[in-house]
């Protein structure tokens, strides 16, 4: 007879450790697969930025002791458009709320060595992964590793495990809302210092530029680049130099240059599956959605899913309700539908858009130009990057 728990999740990111952590604590068991090894997920650079509410979580599950050690608190940041630079004050515009700045492998490495303390069962290298019964009272799940096969029957499945892995796939009835412009991003991470105490988003003709950070002595700069970019095409010198044109000559004077760690390429696309569940089947963070990386929700969206899902498992758990469960999608779909216009409203202010013709360029400037003079529209914008929505 097969092992039996309740809740089967799939994919060790932020969104599937964070649900495995919620569900730990309050005593329903779980057990995650991931195909990939540990060290692939503790070294894979993704998104920065912790809304409020991710850290209130990180705190919750007493898994935040390094973050406010190491992390930065930003309470502004800043927009420089061919008119100079400007700084958004989020935290006098939200009431004292600010963003803090801490890499998501730090935070996989802070959810993992958590799991391994409290015996939260992951298994890494899953192959061959296979769920029946999502439409059944038991969903069996079987895996290989070692060329051993292993199986477990779950009462619930969440599917973790990102765009490109198997639980999207198993959603029936379910539909895959996307947009995509054809720009990218072209990242670059060296040890070297920030420009800035806080982020700076650029726009230049030649197109966005993003200066970011991960610590005091690491930086995270991005440009905006074209479809199908090649990063060995981009030694570090030639994307220095860029880099330093888009921030323009006051700001580039300031820019430390080191030998890159690493290089990647993000495409700027939006997506949405509708509904989020099926079945058995709970979909949450980038399995569910993506969003332009502009706004930096990722992580944040994540977060928010699972503590959602978390929610509404707990609430059948202790009084048998499925209340919460039904309404999943539905409650989850109005935070990220929020954070798909943000994002994207944002990306086509600061981006140059393959679909964006001289008038509506036009527009975007102007809107731009009213966004850095105007208080009130800046508490909107700085309502939605604390993620007040």
């Amino acid at each position: 007879m097969s092992r039996q728990i309740r809740v089967a999740i799939i994919g060790a990111g932020p969104a599937g450790m964070l649900l495995a952590h919620i569900l730990h604590q309050r005593d329903i068991s779980v057990l995650v697969l991931e195909k990939q090894s540990r060290a692939y997920i503790e070294s894979r650079i993704r998104a920065g930025v912790l809304e409020p509410g991710t850290v209130k979580l990180l705190d919750e599950l007493d898994v935040s002791q390094r973050l406010h050690t190491e992390g930065l608190i930003h309470q502004g940041v800043n927009i420089r458009s061919e008119n100079g630079t400007s700084r958004i004050d989020l935290a006098k515009l939200t009431n004292g709320l600010s963003v803090t700045v801490y890499g998501q492998q730090e935070v996989m490495k802070d959810l993992l060595a958590a799991a391994d303390q409290r015996g939260i069962e992951v298994v890494y290298e899953a192959q061959d992964i296979q769920v029946s019964g999502l439409d059944k009272q038991r969903v069996s799940v079987s895996w290989s590793q070692q060329d051993i096969q292993e199986q477990i029957e779950a009462e619930f499945l969440a599917g973790c495990d990102g765009a490109h892995g198997l639980t999207r796939s198993l959603a029936s009835g379910t539909k895959a809302l996307e947009f995509s412009d054809t720009g990218a991003w072209l990242g670059i991470l060296a040890n070297v210092a920030p420009i800035d105490d806080e982020l700076i988003y650029g726009q230049h003709e030649n197109g966005f530029v993003l200066a970011s950070m991960r610590s005091p002595t690491r930086s995270r700069y991005y440009i905006q680049c074209a479809p199908g970019t090649v990063v060995d095409e981009w030694p570090d010198e030639r994307l220095w130099d860029e880099i330093c044109l888009r921030l323009g000559r006051d700001l580039a004077g300031g820019l430390e240059r080191g030998p890159a760690l690493e290089k990647s390429v993000t495409p700027l696309r939006g997506l949405v599956t509708e509904p989020m569940q099926s079945g058995r089947l709970f979909l949450a963070g980038d399995a569910a959605h993506i969003v332009p990386p502009t706004g930096a929700k990722g992580l944040n969206l994540a977060a928010a899913d699972v503590s959602t899902l978390a929610g509404a498992l707990t609430e059948h758990y202790v009084s048998g309700s499925e209340v919460g469960l039904r309404n999943y999608s539905k409650s989850a779909l109005r935070r990220v539908w929020r954070a798909q216009r943000f994002s994207w409203w944002f990306t086509r202010l600061t981006h140059k858009l393959t679909d964006q013709g001289t008038y509506q360029s036009r527009l975007h400037a102007v809107e731009l130009e009213h966004l850095l003079e105007s208080e009130t529209q800046q508490r909107v914008f700085a309502e939605h990057y604390v993620g007040l929505y």
